[in-house]
């Protein structure tokens, strides 16, 4: 039996056993998931054409050239991004995929002139279309759970009923490839964007043509309904952003040129707000009426971008460009953001402002906007009349 000297001896050995013990326990533990402001970037094995974000929950679906799909749940968590499936059912170039409205199917179109009907729980092929165009198919749009319109390489535009699995208009009034298609709020006129430098108008109630812009100068490459469905806006292959009035097709009511190679992708954010993605590699905020570019939501460092995509709670933009990326960027200060009439003289050295902490600055450099974006934007001189690249004067309202 120890006396009480040598039991008072032992105790301080056995705390600090103890506290080693745990200490050790701790060490053992994994730190903590980092999260970050944006999930990690996905690197795939081809480039991508195509994203689209599932309408209910964190999923993300790409079709690259090689004519494969894969679906992807994403998270901020770092190290939680994971592919779901992949499908290499088209045999040529994937060019456009959708969500329908449920979340439960997932539409693609291809070169292969195929429209194919995914089963995203179980991402196998549930309908396949084989012919569906005499030519190589570029566009596609879910009017509604059972109306789909889908667009050609020579400008052929077909509506389907897919619980028949036909076609019930097939109309070809553009001279060049359907780059994007758009639908009203009512489902009433769809509205097509073209390489010919047209807009067109379709009416699916009546089954018909309606009628086509003016041309363009260059090619129109994507098309929105912006301003409460008041104003539709064109992207265009020669960096200009056009406008039309509702029901005012005819002509432009406004237009301005963007600093930019061309205007490939554009994505509504707000009413008032839109990303619009270049051959530059730049995606810039834009604010419609009044007309300005308001900086850079994020970029491919000299890399082409074709396609951005808008998720579900309007908090990112994807972006796929010709690096092979799939980048996320948070475009969530973008809702609050409110563009003044009142014109702002373009700053001197030509940067984009940097609207997150992962958009480098424009400009010739890619990295010249990585610091002081804030202070160089606050010492930009306010201006009247400013005759700048990218704020022309606008036409109306």
């Amino acid at each position: 039996m120890a006396t009480p000297e040598e039991a008072h001896d032992s105790t301080p050995e056995a705390e600090i056993t103890n506290v080693l013990e745990q200490n050790d326990e701790l060490d053992d533990e994994p730190p903590p998931p980092k999260i970050r402001d944006t999930p990690e970037d996905i690197k795939q094995e081809a480039i991508v054409n195509t994203l689209a974000f599932h309408p209910h929950e964190d999923i993300l679906a790409a079709g690259d050239i090689d004519g494969d799909i894969y679906l992807y749940s994403y998270s901020c968590t770092e190290g939680e991004n994971k592919e779901l499936w992949s499908s290499g059912h088209h045999l040529k170039s994937c060019r456009k995929v959708a969500f329908s409205s449920d979340g439960e199917k997932l539409f693609s179109v291809s070169k292969d002139k195929a429209v194919h009907i995914m089963d995203v729980q179980a991402g196998k092929l549930v309908t396949r279309i084989p012919k569906a165009h005499s030519k190589p198919i570029n566009a596609l749009l879910l009017v509604d759970e059972n109306v789909v319109a889908t667009g050609d390489d020579e400008g052929t535009l077909k509506v389907w009923d897919m619980r028949k699995g036909t076609s019930f208009m097939s109309l070809k009034h553009h001279e060049d490839y359907i780059s994007d298609i758009a639908v009203d709020q009512a489902k009433k006129t769809l509205l097509t964007s073209s390489g010919d430098g047209t807009m067109g108008v379709f009416s699916i109630k009546r089954r018909r043509f309606e009628l086509l812009s003016e041309f363009q100068d260059g090619d129109l490459t994507s098309v929105s309904i912006m301003k409460r469905g008041r104003k539709v806006v064109c992207g265009s292959g020669e960096g200009t952003i056009y406008i039309f009035n509702w029901n005012g097709f005819g002509a432009t009511s406004d237009r301005f040129a963007v600093q930019a190679e061309s205007i490939d992708s554009i994505v509504p954010i707000t009413d008032s707000l839109l990303c619009a993605a270049s051959m530059d590699g730049f995606i810039r905020a834009i604010s419609i009426l009044p007309n300005r570019v308001v900086g850079s939501v994020g970029q491919h460092a000299g890399e082409p971008i074709e396609e951005i995509a808008c998720s579900r709670d309007t908090r990112f933009v994807a972006s796929c460009a010709h690096d092979q990326l799939i980048k996320f960027w948070d475009v969530s200060s973008l809702h609050k953001t409110a563009v003044s009439d009142y014109r702002r003289r373009k700053k001197k050295d030509g940067r984009l402002k940097a609207l997150s902490s992962k958009a480098f600055g424009g400009g010739g450099d890619f990295f010249s906007g990585l610091l002081d974006t804030t202070e160089e934007t606050d010492k930009t001189e306010e201006v009247e009349d400013d005759d700048s690249d990218e704020e022309d004067d606008s036409e109306s309202d």
